[in-house]
């Protein structure tokens, strides 16, 4: 496969041993999010964006698995240094204080878990962070994020926004405002208060229209109010915020949003969580979210494209006795980790905050251009990209037909299709990812 030249070749899709094997899969799989029948040949040919599946349909990826593959398939910065790792058993290493070698100190081998916490410090010292806890997935570095605002500030209640998602253990569970179907019937934590999140990344308090500002004010701090609101700011033990929401459907915040609410967590000196699962480690051209808004975060979650879970604060957050924090796979996954600290490694490197800038900005603006017909908005922070359709259906049915065509892309929010390219895309892949999302918004509409 030559990335340079590969476009989709799609004989049906899904094809026959797909559905073989996905229902295979689901005869014992639980019930959990469905997509469609993509079944990756781990044997076939892949490289970048591009991938074959078992039926040896060449298909076009700009999911990067929603974010966790971040440089795509088989990127040689990163396949080039794990060759060089004999695998060992266990991969795993249970307790944060099971300490692996592999880079050992002042060598050149292969980073593992200590490389990774090194790397991550490095990556949010202009916050002053210094402390890292390692976990296995997004939820859990939520878990633990509240865990230890919750033990540093002593109070009981948590502010979250209208449209997050932050995960789905039941801590995190209980943050979500984004669909109904992850908290309904669960237990949920006590105490959880939400305010509008922006829906306009040019709004002022003047021109607001998600009801965050009203009235000269804005509705999280008419809250938090010491006279007049109704929950005591005292008491708050965390705001938590995706800089950039997900799958509440890919919203860019205002400036003025932000900052009002870095504004109110500095006046009443509440603990902040960054949420950046799925906008941090470049994915918006800087390497967090956060970066690119007047905010400064307390602790920052990270997971997906870091290939393990990570919560990162400044050592006096996280608690000072021993047994308050621990996992059993709290050391990481030796392998995730080496993954983790290499993409770090490969954004520095390879420049890729800078493409992922350039890059999604050619696609906002080609599709823009374009004016598809049954779209309503075209936006995105560097390769977090999201086009919204006038209605579900058509968003669908669009999802549907990118797929005919050999192009993966993934639905967010309530009608937004999101795209997720490898962070070292090329112009022509993303020129050709807009001629294959046109054409299959033609497909749609003329259906």
């Amino acid at each position: 496969m030559d990335r340079e030249t590969t476009t989709p070749a799609v004989r049906s899709m899904p094809g026959k041993r797909a559905r073989q094997w996905a229902a295979r899969h689901r005869e014992h799989a639980a019930t959990t999010t469905y997509v469609y029948d993509f079944v990756w040949d781990l044997t076939g040919e892949a490289d970048g964006p591009f991938c074959t599946d078992v039926d040896g349909n060449v298909l076009m990826d700009f999911t990067s698995h929603v974010g966790a593959a971040p440089l795509g398939y088989n990127h040689p910065y990163l396949l080039d240094r794990l060759r060089e790792f004999d695998l060992v058993d266990p991969l795993k290493i249970a307790g944060q204080d099971f300490y692996v070698s592999g880079e050992g100190v002042g060598d050149e081998g292969l980073p593992g878990p200590t490389g990774l916490m090194e790397r991550l410090v490095e990556a949010t010292d202009h916050y002053g962070m210094d402390t890292v806890f390692l976990s296995n997935s997004g939820a859990e570095a939520v878990e633990n994020a509240i865990k230890i605002c919750y033990d540093e500030s002593g109070g009981k209640y948590g502010i979250t926004f209208q449209g997050a998602f932050h995960g789905r253990t039941l801590g995190a569970l209980s943050l979500n405002r984004s669909k109904a179907v992850h908290r309904r019937g669960y237990p949920e934590l006590a105490g959880i208060h939400d305010a509008p999140y922006c829906d306009d990344r040019r709004c002022t308090p003047a021109t607001c229209s998600c009801g965050f500002f009203a009235d000269d004010t804005s509705q999280l701090r008419r809250m938090l109010d010491p006279e007049s609101g109704y929950v005591d700011p005292d008491e708050v033990a965390y705001l938590v915020m995706e800089p950039v929401q997900g799958e509440g459907g890919y919203r860019i915040p205002s400036d003025a949003f932000v900052r009002e609410v870095a504004d109110l967590a500095a006046e009443h000196d509440l603990l902040l969580v960054a949420d950046e699962i799925q906008s941090g480690m470049g994915r918006t051209g800087e390497m967090w979210g956060a970066d690119h808004f007047p905010i400064e975060p307390d602790v920052i979650t990270a997971a997906k494209a870091l290939r393990v879970g990570a919560t990162v604060a400044r050592e006096d957050v996280f608690p000072a006795e021993r047994s308050r924090l621990s996992s059993t796979w709290g050391a990481g996954d030796v392998v995730a980790a080496a993954q983790g600290a290499l993409t770090l490694d490969a954004i520095a490197d390879l420049d890729l905050l800078e493409n992922a800038t350039r890059r999604g900005r050619q696609c906002v603006e080609t599709l823009r251009d374009a004016d598809p017909e049954g779209v309503v908005d075209v936006r995105g922070l560097g390769l977090m990209l999201a086009v919204e359709f006038e209605t579900k259906t058509l968003r669908d049915d669009v999802i549907d037909a990118a797929l005919a065509r050999g192009f993966l892309t993934l639905g967010c929010g309530y009608k937004t299709l999101r795209l997720l390219p490898p962070l070292d895309v090329t112009e022509r892949e993303i020129a050709l990812a807009c001629d294959l999302l046109l054409a299959a918004v033609a497909d749609a509409t003329a259906a």
